[in-house]
């Protein structure tokens, strides 16, 4: 894999929260979702950028959905996985399985 076609661990969040919203992952409700389940308080401009780069590595595709009568119906961007973007979790999720097969002690309960 060339250099940079990894997931880095924002990436990995965001595509994460894309999978669990699954036909409503708009850049709000993204950052909704990455705080209600990790606590982390992200910027949606941080979002955007991310699901660019994303999109630019074809782990994630956009496509535009009118949005709520309330908001006027403004079309937003949402976001899906690619293929590419299911496998690329899936080896992530893998690879951080094995690095904690080596891990000798509770990380929850300190290193004695």
């Amino acid at each position: 894999m060339p250099k940079g076609d990894h997931l880095g661990e924002f990436e990995q969040v965001v595509l994460l929260a894309v999978a669990r919203l699954h036909t409503d992952a708009h850049a709000a409700a993204i950052q909704r979702e990455i705080a209600q389940t990790t606590g982390r308080l992200v910027t949606q401009a941080s979002i955007h950028v991310t699901l660019s780069r994303l999109e630019r590595k074809k782990y994630a595709v956009s496509s535009a959905m009118l949005g709520p009568a309330g908001e006027g119906g403004r079309p937003r961007k949402v976001y899906r996985l690619s293929l590419q973007g299911i496998f690329e979790l899936q080896s992530s999720r893998l690879a951080y399985a094995r690095l904690w097969k080596g891990v000798a002690f509770d990380p929850l309960k300190g290193s004695t």
